[in-house]
């Protein structure tokens, strides 16, 4: 069967989401070319009994980044609650070794996040510096409780780098219910003042505000989540009142026993319909607030939630093969994927295994090595996965026999490396 355009793989995608698309960027396509041409030899050996032939260098193209685990708030509907405040820490000087054995090996972009609250590291602007020096788009995802570090490195950012703010809510009230910051300065309020200092000194910037949707009956393990739905549209205003140029809306997200982020809107303590009629109401009111400088981001999770397509998601192919594109360099060690993050069968090395070590870095045949003991259609039967289509599209791409270079053409436009 003739594979379909990467841009067909599949319509309810978010643009941030379309990685296929991304991937046929002229800076990021041949590495992809590379592996769909090796996973090629690999398949055809494996069915004439000779041995596979060795893998390329897979060094990802995008890396979570979590700098350290400590966080200063206590949110309840955290996803990663268990990876909070453990003793392990980088060893700077080997992750700045890996990083820079990364950039010069096709990493092309670093999303400071996870594990912890990222500007608490001490390190922090010097590993934004270095990221900058190194060619690569930066990304941060914050609690918005230290926007004034934030501020202070702001010139190093350039166009298509951005700074989201985890906020959720549209009142100091819940605000400080649903986030429990340690400090009784931190309220909304304040952090949407503080963080116009971001955009004051860098407009090249995005600046967004992130919203995670909770609904009564949410749960974190046997923990109640606060519901914040109400607050959605009166989120917004205030994100357009303050100077940011989008909000994102995402549903809640919790773990499975087996570790992996899985969306379970079933657990809703009201009907499905009621659910989303009362989710479609709040992002009607927020989307006429659009204009030209301010946007309403709808994720691919709530796209395929409010359509009821997200079990769809759900059914992987057996091999996942983003995890060659896009892992978490974590204190913890590094993972093949943000939904596995701290899950030890995810786990494809220590912290630093990417840096270097007589010219190589460890982690290249230990990805490799996971990519065939990973089994994606069981580890994430349950995991409404964004990378779903593009990881089924390389499937269909590695099982044809169509020239790739036609499959998988060049698509031109602003690079955005994200993944």
């Amino acid at each position: 069967m003739k594979p379909p355009p990467a841009s067909q793989v599949s319509a309810q995608v978010a643009p941030i989401h379309d990685f296929a698309r991304k991937l046929q960027h002229p800076d990021l396509r041949p590495q992809v070319l590379e592996y769909l041409s090796w996973r090629r030899e690999v398949a055809r050996t494996k069915l004439s009994g000779v041995c596979a032939p060795a893998s390329p260098p897979l060094v990802p193209l995008s890396i979570n980044l979590d700098l350290t685990t400590a966080c200063n708030y206590a949110c309840d509907h955290c996803i990663d609650w268990e990876a909070l405040n453990q003793p392990a820490r980088h060893d700077e000087l080997a992750l700045f070794d890996s990083l820079e054995y990364l950039a010069a090996n096709g990493l092309r972009s670093v999303i400071l996040l996870g594990g912890g609250e990222p500007t608490l590291h001490p390190a922090f602007s010097r590993v934004v510096r270095f990221l900058k020096e190194l060619g690569l788009q930066v990304a941060v995802v914050t609690n918005g409780s230290r926007n004034e570090v934030i501020a202070a490195v702001a010139d190093a950012f350039t166009s298509g780098d951005w700074v989201r703010l985890s906020l959720d809510a549209g009142t100091d009230e819940l605000f400080r219910a649903m986030h429990k910051p340690r400090s009784a300065d931190l309220t909304l309020t304040a952090i949407l003042k503080s963080a116009g200092q971001i955009k004051s000194t860098n407009s090249e910037l995005s600046l967004g505000f992130s919203f995670v949707m909770t609904w009564r009956g949410a749960l974190r393990h046997d923990i109640q989540v606060l519901e914040n739905l109400d607050e959605m549209a009166f989120a917004a205003q205030r994100a357009k009142s303050a100077g940011f140029d989008y909000i994102s809306f995402k549903p809640f997200l919790t773990r499975a026993m087996e570790g992996a982020e899985v969306m379970s809107p079933d657990a809703a303590l009201e009907a499905h319909e009621v659910l989303l009629t009362r989710i479609q109401a709040q992002l009607t009111r927020a989307t006429a607030l659009q204009d030209d400088a301010f946007r309403v981001v709808e994720s691919t999770n709530l796209r395929v939630l409010i359509q009821n397509t997200w079990q769809e998601m759900t059914r992987q192919p057996a091999i996942c093969h983003m995890q060659a594109f896009r892992q978490v360099l974590s204190p913890l060690g590094v993972f093949n994927c943000p939904a596995h993050r701290g899950v030890a069968k995810a786990r494809i090395g220590e912290a630093h295994d990417w840096a270097p070590q007589d010219g190589v870095a460890k982690a290249t045949s230990a990805t490799s090595a996971l990519l065939d003991s990973f089994d994606a259609c069981h580890e994430c039967a349950e995991v409404t996965c964004l990378y779903h289509g593009v990881n089924h599209l390389f499937e269909r791409l590695i099982e044809s026999g169509q020239d790739l270079e036609t499959a998988f053409p060049e698509v031109a436009g602003r690079r955005d490396s994200f993944l």
